[in-house]
């Protein structure tokens, strides 16, 4: 069975998702930087999908540089080198028949490079419904899971009912001892 690797066009996501395009417009473009890297950690917790996000030096002109960060590759490229051009050789590099690369971005030219190395892509709505489906799926679980530890501590009898029941249990227990 492949493994899936998810490579997310970071600023793509930016423009395209419309809670952190507010965010851009807002001039707080490292705000939505974060926020899109902590949605998708979570994301990627849920879905137990390896990824790596890109992002090019357009907004923040430096030193091509990698690290890890919330469990997930975080790339800047350098300024001479788009997100795209580091994303279609990545995907290229990457799928094999041990790995199925998956591009998130909707930039159509860069679909059609990445559809040529044999990987798939996933628009940014797309990633972003599925980010949103696997949140309520998260809170779904947590809520069952405290609805049956609350079910599990609630009891049909009452506080004077359970008296009566351990004055029981403890006669019982001196009649077995004697």
């Amino acid at each position: 069975m492949k493994e899936d690797l998810l490579i997310v066009d970071a600023y793509n996501m930016i423009g395209n998702w419309p809670h952190l395009n507010k965010l851009k417009q807002a001039d707080r473009l490292a705000d939505a930087r974060d926020q899109l890297l902590a949605e998708l950690s979570e994301y990627k917790k849920y879905r137990d999908i390896n990824m790596i996000v890109v992002f090019d030096a357009m907004y923040v002109p430096g030193n091509s540089k990698s690290f890890r960060k919330f469990d997930m590759e975080i790339v800047w490229t350098s300024k001479d080198q788009t997100a795209d051009s580091y994303i279609e050789a990545l995907s290229r590099k990457k799928q094999n028949r041990f790995t199925q690369v998956i591009v998130a971005t909707s930039d159509q030219a860069e679909q059609w490079t990445i559809f040529a190395a044999g990987a798939l892509r996933i628009p940014a709505r797309e990633l972003l419904r599925d980010v949103q489906r696997a949140k309520q799926e998260v809170d779904m679980e947590a809520r069952k899971m405290t609805d049956k530890s609350h079910a599990l501590r609630q009891t049909p009898w009452n506080p004077k009912q359970l008296m009566a029941l351990e004055k029981l249990r403890d006669n019982l227990t001196d009649k077995d001892n004697k």
